[in-house]
């Protein structure tokens, strides 16, 4: 037995090489599981002229789907091409783009990029000298998140969150309240509002991507505080100014800001789709978030409510954008109005 090499693609084979053999650059080809929605599971790379798929253990590929017979097809390459050849299964394989499935003995022809359906999975066929995506570069976000998703950073977020949310649940108690039911109270908020950086990590592992746990929470928690912060502006906005001032609209659409910047930022880290995908998720997020709460809350507004609401929250004087006045000050400002439309109203 002799050792053969070529020498131009740097390929050895162990045996002689007859007329059937070939090059091993035509006999290479690269077969992709994937899902309906066409997301990679594993992707296999073979370097054979002849290549069994099918549920038996003697397949080259083997699939657990039942659907699929335990010889179902066989992919052969002759005459430059690659070829597809179904074994008379009982369900048929489709070639994607293809009228009619292959359950006759005659080959199809197999073209770089197409997908072959067999019971309910799907192979994706590749050539080597398929052309990959250009290369996407970091994002100015990577640094912003490879320091957030540290460990001390995520650690640091929650526990301000805690710290926020305790003082907020205590400002809420109408009765006196002792530390230790503020932080139980403080903690199951955090869990809860834990669950949606959860939940896109757990989709986002179950669509085959980098789940990325640690910067979801941190991410997350930030802008959860972030978001805390634009309530307590928007109080003291209304505290300070008249209800059409339009420090008071731009205060409103703070949130609204926030709230898309975080599912843009949750869909960025998660999920490697497109910038346009990303933006319409996100939009469509914040949409449905503060779309359906203002609709809720405007629906069922009377038009002449027997119980009016109001806000009995009383902000300290510090709050106040302007500084305030004495009395002495403010009697002694009045006067000095008083006198010059008095002036006014003689000149008139």
């Amino acid at each position: 037995m002799e050792i053969i090499k070529d020498t131009e693609h740097g390929c050895t084979a162990t045996e002689p090489m007859t007329s059937n053999d070939l090059p091993c650059e035509q006999g290479e080809i690269i077969i992709e599981e994937i899902t309906r929605n066409h997301k990679l599971l594993h992707r296999h790379r073979l370097k054979q002229s002849e290549i069994s798929i099918g549920r038996g253990y003697h397949n080259d590929i083997i699939l657990t789907d039942p659907h699929i017979c335990p010889q179902h097809l066989s992919l052969s390459f002759s005459q430059g091409a690659w070829r597809l050849n179904d074994n008379n299964s009982v369900n048929g394989t489709i070639l994607e783009g293809s009228k009619s499935s292959n359950k006759d003995d005659h080959q199809q022809v197999i073209n770089d990029g197409d997908v072959i359906v067999l019971g309910k999975s799907q192979l994706r066929i590749l050539f080597s000298d398929h052309q990959v995506a250009d290369t996407i570069a970091f994002s100015p976000f990577e640094s912003l998140i490879d320091f957030i998703r540290h460990p001390i950073a995520v650690f640091i977020s929650i526990a301000l969150f805690i710290l926020i949310a305790g003082n907020i649940s205590y400002l809420n108690q109408p009765t006196e309240t002792n530390i230790s039911q503020l932080f139980v109270s403080a903690f199951s908020m955090s869990l809860l509002f834990a669950l949606w950086p959860a939940g896109v990590a757990l989709v986002s592992h179950l669509t085959k991507h980098d789940p990325r746990i640690l910067a979801q929470l941190g991410i997350s928690f930030s802008f959860f505080i972030l978001l805390w912060l634009s309530d307590l502006l928007e109080e003291i906005i209304a505290f300070n100014a008249s209800s059409n001032s339009l420090l008071g609209l731009i205060s409103t659409l703070v949130p609204i800001g926030l709230a898309f910047s975080l599912f843009w930022l949750n869909s960025y880290i998660g999920f490697h789709v497109s910038a346009k995908r990303r933006i319409v998720v996100a939009l469509s997020i914040t949409a449905l978030l503060f779309g359906g709460t203002y609709l809720l809350q405007y629906s069922k507004k009377p038009e002449f409510n027997p119980h009016p609401q109001y806000n009995a929250t009383i902000m300290a004087p510090r709050y106040l954008m302007a500084p305030s006045n004495n009395v002495e000050t403010f009697l002694k400002q009045s006067d000095i109005l008083f006198e010059q439309a008095n002036k006014a109203a003689q000149q008139d």
